[in-house]
């Protein structure tokens, strides 16, 4: 998808928008935040995973088919966003197909840097939570340093470094999430519901 050259993982952030809680996002491209990251190239991609099932009334994604070919346009802050120059948004929604990106959980999403998103607030009485994972070319490292990480190599070693491993982090006092009981987590030791 980005052109058979190495990638690195940029980001991920787990974006929450609770039931009749969650806040709107203006029209933005995310090469609009990173272009001023440092990255010089808009050869960068997102993947969006649905945790829950990303509907209208909850605040689901809605893209500009094609916006991606625009390049990257002008953003302006509004508030702590990042927003684009609303009369290109504007133009390209005359011209381009406006998506209402409705998705089940568990669904995956790739979309291009300069694709033009936004998503609405959530108005309904079901959460909307989505995982999204930024990837970044090696040859596109950011020359400034910022908040995301730079490129750092990856070393591969054999599926037998995982019985010799010794550096294991004890459990105890940790918290998971409980499968069989929603918005519940478990100790792993006593099994108790918190």
């Amino acid at each position: 998808l980005m052109g058979g050259e190495e990638i690195y993982h940029y980001h991920t952030k787990l974006m929450m928008k609770d039931a009749k809680t969650g806040g709107a996002w203006c029209w933005h491209q995310d090469y609009g935040y990173w272009y001023h990251n440092g990255c010089m190239f808009p050869e960068m991609g997102s993947v969006f995973i649905p945790v829950d099932d990303c509907k209208k009334e909850n605040g689901c994604l809605q893209v500009i088919k094609g916006s991606h070919k625009l390049g990257r346009v002008e953003h302006g802050k509004n508030g702590d966003q990042m927003m684009a120059d609303n009369e290109r948004v504007q133009e390209a929604l005359k011209q381009m197909e406006l998506v209402t990106v409705e998705m089940s959980a568990g669904d995956v999403l790739f979309f291009h840097c300069n694709l033009f998103h936004t998503s609405s607030q959530n108005t309904s009485d079901h959460r909307r939570w989505v995982l999204i994972v930024a990837y970044n070319k090696k040859r596109n490292d950011p020359y400034k340093e910022h908040h995301h990480p730079k490129y750092t190599p990856l070393v591969k070693v054999d599926n037998s470094a995982l019985l010799e491993c010794t550096n294991i982090e004890k459990l105890e006092g940790k918290w998971f999430l409980n499968p069989t009981k929603e918005n519940k987590y478990v100790d792993d030791d006593k099994q108790m519901i918190h």
